[in-house]
């Protein structure tokens, strides 16, 4: 494996290993998903093939892309871009595990539409709004708990966490409020005991915050640029379904 990615990798395990004794957590209980975002697929390979193999791709095309050379490598990928109810029957013939970011109820419809006909389940992770900004996707978190029971009525998909995208902010405290929210809204859920809903994952915290998410209950943590270098374009690039 590229030297510069091993070492990367080390760093992050041993950021969440600090991360996890500060607070008394068990550093087994935070998986890390690599955000493989314009990454080569030789590149993932490498990491595949060195045992961490819970990978996510932002956008369908890319996806797609890599398919073919990731196939025969044993891993799991996941799904955390916004997905466009277009792309649903293109997306679900690349053995996606999991969507992360379902925020609304006509992508949930579109998707048990398409589940039923191919005989499929999906997991999937509600994302969550908690910044309240314009730019982000994500249900509000007044409407999550409306939005969860809803979906729970989904017999071919399965709610098993909830995901954010925390403040793009250089404060680190700042951004702590939005994972803190996702937090009491898990428990609020759970406490509901709504068939069909069992949401145990955390999705929360990135290269810059994963302390920050990891001190407030997450449980997968999304590492890209800390682990494969900075990329050609800004990440509201991937953000945005315009492109």
């Amino acid at each position: 494996m590229n030297q510069n990615i091993t070492e990367n990798i080390n760093q992050i395990q041993a950021r969440i290993e600090n991360a996890c004794q500060k607070v008394g957590r068990n550093p087994k209980e935070v998986k890390l998903l690599l955000a493989t975002k314009t990454v080569n697929a030789e590149r993932i390979k490498t990491v595949l093939n060195a045992g961490y193999t819970l990978i996510a791709e932002n956008k369908v095309q890319e996806v797609k892309e890599k398919y073919d050379a990731l196939k025969d490598i044993p891993h799991t990928s996941h799904f955390i871009g916004h997905l466009q109810t277009n792309k649903i029957k293109e997306i679900l013939r690349y053995d996606i595990r999991c969507i992360q970011s379902l925020d609304r109820i006509e992508l949930a419809q579109k998707l048990q539409q398409r589940l039923a006909y191919e005989n499929k389940n999906m997991d999937v992770f509600i994302q969550v709004n908690t910044s309240n900004e314009a730019s982000k996707f994500g249900i509000a978190p007044e409407k999550a708990i409306a939005l969860v029971q809803e979906v729970a009525q989904f017999d071919r998909l399965h709610i098993k966490g909830l995901m954010t995208i925390g403040l793009f902010s250089a404060k680190s405290e700042e951004v702590r409020p939005c994972f803190q929210l996702l937090k009491n809204l898990q428990l609020e859920i759970n406490g509901l005991n709504i068939t069909n809903v069992d949401v145990s994952e955390l999705s929360m915290g990135m290269s810059n915050d994963l302390e920050i998410a990891i001190e407030e209950g997450a449980t997968i943590i999304r590492v890209g640029t800390a682990i494969f270098g900075k990329r050609i374009y800004s990440d509201s690039y991937y953000w945005n379904e315009n492109h």
